[in-house]
């Protein structure tokens, strides 16, 4: 009697999605660095500790012209030539990068030697209340100026109006998320991160009031001139057509 053994092939089965898991896999670890320091992040959070201000200006400035490009092309708002970039975005881009980074680098500085040391919940949650009744109204009130003169104003009546105009709507919007991204912050981030976090924050909330406003301008538009013959791009001088 005899027994017959056959080899047995084992075959190495594919896992599905295997190439894509290397390819993220790969993207994150040239990312992050994987558990070396090599990665743009950690090359990016280096240059942060080195050079603060500039490095936030750098990311304030690329995020807010990303911002005008990207809210554009979301509401479908070309300008006079066909595209996306407008004259907008480079002023947004300045107004990033010279007015936004250094205030906020500022205030922010000043904010966390006020609370340096203090991780009690009581001092957390008074170092979100500064930060909602004095910090956001100042930045708010910049940012909304800063955008009455990139949209067209001239005159003090035009940007106080838009102020006024946009200052309450502004605020409740930074009332709901500041608390959040802040308690956040506190939890899980370092302090030299806090300011391009943010920055990441504004972007996001920032498209998406930036691409809603422009939506409703360039329905008011076509409501306006329907039949009179627009032209291609849909803009308007804001200011020129406005009663301020």
């Amino acid at each position: 009697m005899s027994v017959r053994f056959e080899k047995e092939t084992v075959r190495d089965t594919p896992i599905r999605g295997g190439r894509k898991h290397e390819i993220a896999h790969e993207i994150g670890e040239r990312l992050t660095g994987g558990e070396s320091t090599t990665g743009y992040l950690a090359a990016y959070l280096q240059q942060l500790q080195k050079n603060p201000l500039r490095t936030k200006m750098l990311t304030s400035g690329s995020l807010s012209a990303l911002q005008e490009v990207l809210a554009s092309w979301i509401a479908h708002d070309r300008s006079k030539h066909g595209h996306y970039f407008s004259a907008r975005v480079p002023k947004m881009a300045i107004y990033g990068a010279f007015i936004s980074a250094p205030l906020g680098h500022v205030l922010i500085s000043i904010l966390q030697k006020l609370f340096a040391g203090r991780t009690s919940l009581k001092a957390k949650i008074l170092q979100i209340l500064v930060s909602n009744l004095i910090v956001s109204p100042i930045q708010n009130t910049v940012y909304l100026i800063s955008m009455a003169i990139i949209a067209g104003a001239r005159t003090f009546h035009q940007v106080r109006a838009t102020v006024r105009a946009g200052f309450m709507p502004v605020m409740k919007v930074s009332w709901i998320t500041s608390p959040l991204a802040l308690a956040f912050a506190q939890k899980f981030l370092p302090e030299h991160t806090w300011v391009p976090f943010f920055n990441i924050v504004a972007f996001v909330i920032g498209t998406y009031i930036n691409a809603h406003t422009k939506k409703k301008r360039l329905a008011a538009l076509r409501k306006k001139h329907y039949g009179d013959g627009r032209s291609n791009s849909g803009r308007a001088d804001e200011y020129s057509r406005r009663d301020y």
